[in-house]
């Protein structure tokens, strides 16, 4: 009888433990986060990160990738939903694709902050959280100006230009910030646009697609600059669309090798950069973003108001949405070790 009394004690006890330590899993807040594909490396780092930091902060992360299927997206965001997420955080495939689910989250009194994409045409957003995407693209410009001594009067230079997909709104800003600082060169002749390739719709990369821009970049060496014409520079809005500018110009292209812009820091473009074959790209480092989301998220759940540092710029066609934006850098083959090794973000041997 005393052997079943102890059997039946230290039953109770892990019965115990174990209910104590289900409850304690199911008190811990949920966070949805939704991220567009895992097809570019950049959107990898960035779930990676901000799973990593929220759970570090004590949340439950339910991090889902969409494979650039605007339905699969829609369909997770409503999954997260109905799983009870008590905050969402969104990396939008199309910005103005979500309105539906995004309803059924505000009517649930369910917070949203737009990551590094906003999300368009909707009440039903909270915050937006991204780097200053204009400044993105005022950076590239001023790389060109100063590489090319822009400035002092020097040129004409050959230029082509390429940015990102139409369906997101940050390829917008990206774009006008390096217009902004290239367009009077552009009307003065110091840089030359043989395509006459320059409006935003022109030079618009569906997806941020690599093969699209490599098919873009190819027609416009055969149309353009089979002669031997030089091609002194290719403005890149990212990394994703340099690389297929810089697969083009490796099978089609004998001159020297032009300037090119980019931005993300991907591997690839990185080992271009250190080659010779990419001049810069904007580092934005998704640690830095993760973290200040997690400020964002604590905020929220405890009540109160998170942290923006603008509430003026991004509006989305409904409201003005209250953003957080962190300040971009550029690497090049000048500071690339201390911004990328040195800081922990890659390994030397990821970039050998």
């Amino acid at each position: 009888m005393k052997k079943l009394i102890v059997a039946l004690l230290i039953l109770v006890c892990c019965f115990s433990v174990f209910a104590n330590g289900a409850s304690e899993k199911s008190t811990k807040t949920r966070i949805g986060v939704a991220m567009p594909t895992k097809d570019l490396q950049r959107w990898n780092q960035d779930g990676a990160n901000m799973k990593s930091q929220l759970e570090a902060a004590g949340y439950d992360v339910e991090l889902l990738y969409a494979g650039n299927d605007i339905a699969t997206q829609v369909s997770q965001v409503e999954n997260m939903i109905n799983n009870g997420c008590k905050v969402l955080v969104i990396a939008s495939i199309d910005g103005s694709s979500l309105g539906v689910p995004l309803a059924e989250a505000k009517s649930k009194g369910i917070p949203v902050i737009a990551y590094d994409r906003l999300l368009m045409n909707t009440d039903a957003v909270d915050y937006y959280a991204t780097f200053d995407n204009y400044m993105v693209g005022t950076k590239q410009g001023e790389y060109i100006e100063k590489a090319l001594g822009l400035k002092e009067g020097k040129g004409p230079y050959n230029m082509e230009i390429f940015t990102g997909d139409p369906g997101d709104n940050n390829a917008r800003f990206f774009y006008q910030g390096a217009i902004d600082v290239v367009m009077p060169y552009i009307k003065s002749g110091q840089l030359v646009v043989n395509s006459n390739q320059i409006e935003f719709a022109e030079v618009a990369t569906a997806d941020w697609s690599s093969e699209k821009a490599q098919n873009r970049m190819e027609a416009i060496l055969s149309s353009y600059y089979a002669g031997g014409k030089a091609l002194d520079v290719v403005l890149c809005s990212n990394d994703s669309t340099a690389l297929g500018v810089e697969n083009a110009l490796d099978n089609n292209y004998k001159g020297a090798w032009p300037v090119i812009t980019g931005q993300d820091c991907d591997i690839a473009n990185v080992k271009n950069m250190i080659a010779g074959k990419q001049s810069m790209s904007i580092f934005k480092d998704t640690r830095t973003l993760a973290a200040k989301v997690v400020e964002m998220v604590d905020a929220i759940a405890s009540g109160k108001t998170a942290p923006v540092n603008d509430t003026s710029t991004y509006n989305n066609g409904v409201k003005v949405v209250p953003s957080f934006l962190c300040e971009p850098v550029f690497a090049d083959v000048n500071n690339y070790k201390e911004l990328l090794i040195d800081s922990g973000y890659y390994t030397a041997d990821q970039l050998k």
